[in-house]
């Protein structure tokens, strides 16, 4: 160390807390740990070398025994055996206790001893006909042991050598079994010999083989023989290697055998059925599922894995061929022999519908199929729970397994085999039995899954049509809401939550299931046979949905009644968490309750007010909603139903003068004003209007009218002349003279689908008319414009089905469904897969499919037929129309704020209330000017000319004072501004002036009334200046 400058060196000071000598004392203490340590591991080390070399010289002194025995075994009995007789076999002979010591599966000499020896057997047999004898000499009984412990062994050394050498032997494992020529015939015939079920020992053998894994060992050989055909080719014979698998899975289970049940990883189910495609390569093991008691065995030992944690399948033989798929496939390919036996009682299919369930869920999420119909229902998007359709990545021929299995013929057997012993009406029972509730969960959890996974439309058509799903589901239903007492289903269906509601699962899928059935089942059917469901129970169920959205909307999370008592929790399975459900029983009761909404709309079955929720909606309501309340918000989303109409209107109206306070604020003074001529309105209309954008169109535009002279017509558009522009325009458009639409025989308003035939410009007119209603909407304008049905229903984004077709055809209706109900052989009808277009003449030929006109209908595709006609004519023909229609309006109303009302709400939304003018509510809401007051003489003489008008003029006169012809729909105490009467001349008014008429100010709802002397004058006046029509210029 260097010098510092220092005399004397500082003290040392330990921070540590300790001295020296401690820190000595751990140093020792740490030492000595060390190597205690290190000499343990080393005497570990010499007793693993120890251990193994005595194991190696164990194995080489067995290895040399083997040997020496073998040579000693070819000098006495010859390497071919040639020198053996037939008590070679018996328990005094060394010949089987010497070739069962040093037998080696891989020595091709033992191979062949055993090949021979086999032979002899088998030869010894045919001779004597006593294979027991064989084996014990003349007492089984004082030799079973011996006899046993030899005889299992040698089975197994068969077994072994097939395994052994399967790559040498795979193009014989498919030889039939008469077949005994080829070494695997051999082998495995003397195996079937030993493992008759009539012999003493063949349980034991049985035992013996299963559990050293001996179907392990069967997996690998089928896996290996799979690929091969059989011998000879396209002999439909049962195979030696398949009669031996048949053998041993025939006699494993409490009985015959009594020796306890192998582990479930080395299973016949585990092992074999996780084969891929197994069925198609080993057809004759379908004998196993065609004994009730292996049926019931081997469904039970699967469905008794379910609840374990240890993964019993083996190892995925690739990424695209998982074990528990293949398992899946083979169970679901087998189905047909195992439901639809007489003798299969319902706790097998209970069982069963669990084990497909569990690996049904194991997929990989998304649809197995990428052509899932998005016709059939695109609004079911939601019933994915945000899962878009991924592509699974499982082999296609897997996949295509899976889906083709569950078909309709496997619907129906399900549901007969889960209901077999059950009745299907719970009405005259009093309560359900445990078979009864397990079967309802079955059927639910596994039709819960394959709602995700497989294709939809496919599962949906097999059970409206194959299966009385509907009935039983809607019985049980209906028994527990009445009865108030729901059963679990937590201890019967795997991964369902212990506190999941009864009442969930079922509903979650009955309402998918039914709604379905009402958009394939026509008029006759539901309204005069009342099927599937009666009037009177389609009435209950209504509450019931109407009861469970309120509760899943508005209610949950807050406290709940009786009735539903949730909790919202997380489950580990995403298919089964009470969250996931609960989102699945409220779309598909929504749109459940929203199908029959609209059956009602079509001919009236219930009270339009029966779809209102009981509890009240009030303005709170309408607030909560306009101020983002997500409750609130929910409700009108997926269920408006529940939202009284006057309601939705109010919302509605609020939502329209929120948003044009938006764009008033944006847009502070009118920019668009235009000079349109009166006679040319429409041209003037779309060639000014067209050229606004968005957001121009929705702030004011103001409207200059040009008389027939051409001189500008007087008055200021203070808002009433652009109402009558509008009405003018709307009237002119939609006129069927113009080309654009065309009406049915009701009169009622659709595109016209040879539009582009009248208007080489159609589509940008359909966009234009879509602006022009969506304006008239936005301003709150009603206009005349009787739509069709069906075409509403586009403005809502929904697509149409066959029971709309009689708002645009009737008879075109009763046609198809003549075609439905026909007894005859349709085929003798020369009807073929075309429909012929008639517009204007022109006949055109459109095919239905590609190659439709080659295409005859048929009994078995005429239901196809009848909805692709439909479809045709209310979807196909007029998409582009409807489409760039849709377009234009919705510049101005949003798609949400139009969901919230059906077509027939929507058609009061555009155009009022058809019902006679209100004259009383429009006196109660009108304000007095200029000296007027209720009780005037001349107020009194107005009210009562007024009320003795005819429709026609009162919607004159309403037209002549706020511009349009209808009053506002939730009564004219919503009309702003509010009506005014003034008095057009003062009291010192000279005769001249109460000869003048009456005149009006449309933008503020303001007549200008002169105080006339009589009733007569009165009547007199307004007449004449209501039908004039000419605006300002009457002043």
């Amino acid at each position: 160390m260097f010098f510092s400058g220092e005399a004397t060196s500082r003290k040392r000071v330990d921070l540590g807390g300790k001295s020296s000598k401690e820190r000595d004392r751990e140093v020792l203490l740490e030492k000595a740990r060390l190597q205690r340590q290190r000499r343990q591991w080393l005497r570990q080390q010499n007793s693993a070398a120890l251990q193994i070399q005595k194991c190696f010289r164990g194995r080489k002194a067995v290895e040399f025994e083997r040997s020496k025995l073998r040579e000693e075994f070819h000098v006495t009995y010859g390497r071919h055996c040639e020198k053996v007789d037939r008590d070679c076999f018996g328990p005094d002979s060394d010949f089987l206790r010497q070739l069962l010591f040093f037998f080696d599966g891989s020595n091709k000499v033992d191979f062949t001893v055993l090949v021979e020896s086999c032979r002899l057997l088998l030869k010894f047999f045919q001779e004597s006909g006593d294979i027991v004898s064989l084996f014990s000499g003349f007492d089984y009984s004082s030799r079973r042991a011996v006899v046993d412990n030899r005889v299992e062994r040698f089975a197994f050394c068969c077994l072994q050598a097939v395994h052994q050498n399967r790559d040498q032997l795979k193009y014989q494992f498919l030889v039939q079994s008469t077949s005994t020529t080829l070494p695997t015939s051999i082998l495995l015939e003397a195996m079937s010999l030993l493992l008759n079920h009539e012999l003493p020992w063949s349980s034991k053998v049985v035992h013996y083989i299963t559990s050293r894994k001996g179907f392990s060992l069967f997996r690998d050989i089928l896996l290996v023989g799979k690929d091969h055909t059989r011998i000879p080719v396209g002999s439909q014979g049962e195979s030696s290697l398949e009669h031996i698998i048949n053998l041993v899975t025939s006699q494993i289970g409490p009985s015959p055998c009594s020796f306890a049940e192998i582990d479930p990883r080395w299973s016949f189910s585990s092992q074999i059925l996780s084969i891929p495609f197994l069925w198609n390569h080993f057809p004759y093991l379908r004998e196993v599922f065609e004994a009730p008691r292996l049926r019931k065995q081997y469904i039970h030992q699967m469905a008794s894995c379910l609840n374990s944690q240890t993964n019993v399948l083996p190892g995925n033989l690739s990424s695209e061929l998982p074990g528990y798929a293949c398992l899946l496939g083979n169970l679901l390919e087998a189905s047909g022999i195992i439901l639809s036996a007489v003798n299969c009682d319902s706790d097998v299919a209970i069982e069963f519908t669990a084990v497909i369930t569990y690996l049904l869920e194991a997929l990989p999420s998304g649809k197995l199929s990428a052509k899932d119909s998005k016709n059939f229902d695109q609004v079911d998007n939601e019933m994915t729970v945000d899962k878009e359709y991924l592509e699974v990545h499982l082999s296609p021929d897997l996949k295509r397994q899976i889906t083709s299995s569950i078909d309709s013929r496997f619907l129906q057997n399900l549901v007969n085999a889960l209901f077999r012993d059950t009745p299907c009406d719970y009405r005259h029972s009093s309560d359900m039995s445990p078979e009864e509730v397990a079967a309802i969960g079955a059927i639910c959890s596994f039709l819960h899954v394959a709602f995700n996974i497989l294709p939809l439309e496919q599962i949906m058509t097999g059970l409206a049509y194959r299966t009385e799903l509907v009935h039983i589901l809607w019985n049980f239903i209906k028994q527990c809401h009445g009865k108030e007492a729901w059963p679990t289903f937590s201890g019967i269906t795997l991964n369902l939550p212990s506190d999941a509601p009864g009442w969930l699962l079922p509903l979650a899928v009955f309402c998918p299931v039914y709604r379905h059935i009402l958009m394939i089942i026509d008029n006759e059917e539901l309204y005069e046979k009342e099927k599937p469901l009666p009037l009177d129970d389609i009435r209950y169920l209504i509450v019931i949905l109407r009861e469970t959205l309120w509760q899943l909307l508005w209610v949950i999370p807050g406290n709940a009644p009786s009735f539903l008592n949730p909790a919202i929790v997380s489950s580990e399975n995403e298919n089964f968490s009470i969250d996931i459900m609960k989102h699945k029983a409220r779309v598909g009761a929504s749109e459940l309750l929203g199908q029959l909404q609209d059956w009602n709309n079509r001919r009236p079955f219930t009270l339009a007010t029966d779809f209102n929720a009981r509890e009240a909606v009030g303005d709170n309501f309408i607030s909560q909603a306009m101020a983002g309340n997500t409750r609130a918000q929910d409700i009108l989303k997926h269920a408006p139903f529940l939202v009284p109409f006057n309601s939705r209107v109010k919302l509605f109206t609020s939502q329209l003068v929120a948003a044009r306070q938006r764009n008033a604020d944006q847009f502070a003074f009118p920019r668009n004003q235009f000079r349109i001529r009166r006679n040319r309105i429409f041209e003037d209309g779309f060639n000014q209007l067209t050229r606004l954008t968005e957001e121009e169109l929705k702030g004011m535009i103001r409207i200059i009218f040009i008389n027939e002279l051409g001189v500008e017509e007087a008055g200021v558009d203070g808002g009433g002349i652009f109402k009558d522009f509008m009405e003018n325009i709307v009237r002119e458009a939609f006129d069927i003279q113009y080309g654009l639409f065309k009406e049915t025989t009701d009169h009622l308003l659709y595109p016209n689908p040879g539009s582009g035939l009248v208007r080489e410009q159609h589509l940008q007119f359909f966009h234009f008319l879509g602006s022009l209603l969506g304006k008239a909407m936005f301003e709150g304008i009603l206009v005349d414009i009787p739509f069709a049905t069906f075409f509403l229903s586009k403005l809502r984004q929904k697509h149409n089905y066959l029971n709309d077709l009689p708002s645009l055809d009737h008879e075109l209706y009763r046609h198809l469904l003549f075609l439905k109900h026909y007894n005859g052989d349709i085929s003798e009808l020369e009807l073929y897969f075309v429909i012929v277009n008639n517009e204007y003449g022109e006949q055109k030929e459109e095919e239905l499919l590609p190659g439709g006109k080659n295409l005859r209908v048929t009994n078995d595709n005429v239901i196809m037929f009848i909805h692709l006609v439909a479809n045709h004519r209310l979807n196909f023909q007029i998409r582009q129309q409807s489409l760039h229609f849709l377009r234009g309006f919705q510049q101005l109303i949003k798609k949400e704020w139009i969901e919230m009302f059906c077509e027939s709400e929507i058609q009061l939304l555009i155009s009022g209330s058809l019902e006679v003018l209100d004259v009383d509510d429009l006196r109660t809401n009108v304000h007095y000017a200029g000296g007027f007051h209720p009780d005037h003489e001349c107020i009194l003489t107005f009210w009562e000319v007024l009320k003795n008008f005819s429709l026609e003029h009162k919607k004159k006169f309403l037209k002549f004072v706020t511009g349009c012809s209808r009053g506002p729909l939730l009564g004219f105490k919503h009309l702003e501004p509010m009506f005014c009467i003034r008095r057009a001349a003062p009291s010192t008014a000279t005769e001249e002036d109460l000869n003048r008429l009456p005149t009006s100010a449309t933008c503020m709802n303001l007549l200008k009334l002169p105080p006339y002397k009589s009733k007569e004058q009165m009547r007199r006046k307004l007449l004449y200046a209501i039908n004039a029509e000419a605006g300002f210029d009457l002043s």
